[in-house]
């Protein structure tokens, strides 16, 4: 079986497409599947590397000629199932919400709820956070509690617009007035406000370390977007913040189903600072609040969605899978 993947990662869109497709690419070459990716890894080198270790094969540019399917996880590209289809290759295709849809022979949108879809003229759809896709490191990454004072965990993805919202989030940190330690991975130069004691902020790029600090959390404070989804299968307590539209469907489902603290949207995290503050106060120091979060995020994210995927994909093709597979 011969699979390309399309993503692309930049400053101004981060790297959860890239993240989100490396996850295909795990799992497929575990199958025994020859893997090739199509796209930019501008600020996802941690997940380009993860591709180099796999021997998946990286291009810029886009033919699906030669592969037996191909997945596109892209808010930018249209229509692409004539094109694909022609080069006798099945298309899957991941959306979020309206974000990046288009028609399909296998579409996949993994949203927490997703909303009603006209028909298009796709043929099979898998929705729902079942089809999650999330990284081997993820799966495997299990949290140990870090003990007083409490551990905390900012990332707001890859980009690089996010600095002022996370000197804002900071600032309510600092309000909170309980002690804690804070890791923030960001890019770019956040404003740090003054601590108050037993209250430490650490500043680092994002990385493959992110994982690591996840480990060890009590509390994190993550955009509503990929690492949101991993945080639930790590059953991280979290505090979520809407940074851009696409984020909204997953963000408000995602306090429905009770596996979040809410923040709000990060326009608006200016105006609303001290209700912020008491949502993380909240979280802080309400263990019982952590626990139940931790419980739900971890019951409904199990980890396994694109093995989901790929078993339909096997099934769509009649590929055979590797015997050494598991």
């Amino acid at each position: 079986m011969r699979l390309l993947l399309r993503a692309d990662a930049s400053a101004a869109i981060g790297a959860g497409h890239v993240a989100r497709v490396t996850a295909y690419a795990e799992r497929a070459v575990a199958r025994g599947w020859s893997v090739a990716f199509s796209g930019q890894v501008d600020h996802a080198e941690w997940l380009a590397s993860r591709l180099d270790e796999l021997g998946v094969s990286r291009t810029e540019s886009f033919d699906a000629t030669g592969f037996d399917a191909v997945v596109v996880d892209h808010y930018g590209l249209g229509d692409l199932r004539e094109e694909v289809n022609a080069a006798g290759a099945v298309l899957v295709s991941i959306e979020d919400d309206v974000f990046g849809r288009r028609p399909a022979d296998i579409v996949v949108d993994s949203g927490f709820a997703p909303g009603p879809r006209p028909d298009d003229g796709s043929d099979v759809l898998l929705r729902g956070i079942a089809y999650a896709p999330l990284r081997d490191v993820v799966r495997s990454t299990r949290r140990v509690s870090s003990g007083p004072p409490s551990h905390v965990t900012v990332a707001l993805g890859g980009g690089d617009q996010w600095a002022s919202t996370v000197g804002l989030l900071l600032r309510a940190l600092r309000d909170t007035e309980l002690p804690f330690v804070a890791d923030v991975l960001v890019r770019g130069e956040p404003a740090l406000p003054s601590l108050r004691a037993g209250q430490e902020i650490r500043v680092a790029a994002p990385s493959p370390a992110l994982l690591e600090l996840f480990a060890t959390t009590d509390v994190a404070v993550s955009a509503a977007g990929v690492t949101f989804v991993e945080l639930c299968c790590l059953g991280v307590p979290t505090a979520a913040v809407q940074l851009v539209d696409n984020q909204g469907p997953g963000y408000r489902a995602a306090l429905d189903l009770g596996l979040a603290a809410g923040l709000g949207h990060a326009e608006t995290l200016a105006d609303r600072l001290p209700a912020v503050t008491a949502t993380l106060r909240s979280l802080l120091s309400d263990a019982s609040l952590r626990r139940s979060l931790s419980a739900k995020a971890s019951s409904t994210v199990d980890g396994r969605g694109v093995d989901r995927v790929l078993d339909r994909l096997e099934s769509r093709t009649g590929a055979v899978r590797d015997a050494s597979y598991r």
